[in-house]
């Protein structure tokens, strides 16, 4: 439910709705804009169902939202959300996110000199993983808070904000410490314990959908974050469970359109994890990009054949330079840019 408030209201009829609405065991999202302040209930809405609530000062409209992800829809927010990550970037509104890096950080000196190829090209955040949730138990696991500390000295000497996955409530902390933006992985889609601890900060988020999840079940997920106070929610599809074995996973596109039209999130697309395959990452990316996608997330490594995680689905730096410009033309035609990242 959204309470639309009048222009004239005043700090202490707000203070009063906001109140009234906790003493009915509901929470409140108060957004204040130029022209007009709006709350936000959330919770059960049939708690509400007999209260007067137009009847308080202040109060000009009520509003009732029938879907579940409240604070994600675009009835809470006709507007699309731009999320400010740090370095003069911006996710959403025009603004192109191209996320870039390894998959997994195995060391400063292989890292600095990928970081340096994908900024060239026209990468403006640099991704790579200290936690990695691998199948097999055996696999490398990743470099911990070593890796952090890489990841964060890397990211200052080149000024690009990073993005590094987070697995378990009890590394928000740390990680917190050393990223710009937390990774929520397609494996942790739904752990809402983790989902409730990056909603406490006020950190932004890349949240990916779920193997088998459905639009509803991304929106719902990032609703938990939304719930917890932290706005900064960037939805990512990086691909479905399918039975066709060609391609690692299935890359829904249709998502982008679909997700849009119901939430005001920006939502960028992976296709390095959605296809698997080099030789499709620079097609899927254009097509992105074309069907609305707010930024493309590519692994990129110098030396594949050596990566010590999803070394086959990395591009080249020559690679991913020649698929950013591609589509940075693309982009051009729908009004969008990439932005450079710089410094403070």
């Amino acid at each position: 439910m959204i309470i639309v408030l009048k222009p004239n209201s005043t700090v202490e009829q707000i203070d009063h709705i906001v109140t009234t609405i906790h003493e009915m065991g509901l929470k409140t999202d108060v957004s204040r804009g130029i022209k007009r302040t709006i709350i936000g209930v959330i919770g059960e809405e049939d708690l509400l169902r007999n209260a007067p609530l137009q009847a308080i000062p202040g109060v000009e409209e009520v509003v009732p939202i029938l879907k579940p992800y409240k604070l994600a829809s675009r009835e809470y927010q006709p507007d699309d959300s731009v999320i400010d990550v740090g370095r003069g970037v911006k996710v959403g509104g025009g603004s192109l996110a191209m996320i870039a890096g390894p998959c997994a950080i195995e060391g400063r000196e292989i890292l600095l000199e990928i970081a340096k190829h994908v900024k060239a090209a026209g990468a403006n955040i640099l991704r790579g993983g200290a936690y990695k949730p691998r199948t097999s138990p055996y696999s490398f696991q990743g470099l911990g808070e070593d890796g952090l500390k890489i990841l964060r000295e890397v990211g200052d000497e080149l000024e690009m904000p990073v993005v590094t996955e987070v697995m378990d409530p009890r590394q928000v902390a740390l990680v917190d410490r050393y990223t710009d933006i937390f990774q929520i992985g397609a494996r942790n889609m739904q752990n809402f314990n983790l989902l409730a601890e990056v909603g406490q900060t006020k950190r932004p988020v890349l949240l990916k959908r779920g193997m088998s999840a459905t639009v509803v079940d991304l929106l719902m997920s990032a609703e938990y974050i939304l719930a917890g106070g932290n706005k900064r929610v960037i939805l990512c599809e990086r691909g479905i469970r399918s039975f066709d074995s060609s391609t690692r996973n299935l890359l829904d596109l249709s998502i982008v359109p679909s997700a849009k039209g119901l939430s005001h999130l920006p939502l960028i697309v992976d296709p390095s994890h959605a296809t698997g395959r080099p030789d499709l990452i620079p097609s899927m990316s254009l097509a992105a990009v074309a069907a609305g996608a707010d930024g493309v997330h590519i692994e990129v490594h110098s030396c594949p054949e050596r990566a010590m995680s999803d070394g086959p689905q990395a591009l080249l730096p020559k690679q991913y330079a020649e698929v950013v410009e591609q589509m940075r033309q693309v982009a051009g035609l729908f009004h969008k840019t990439i932005p450079v990242a710089h410094g403070k």
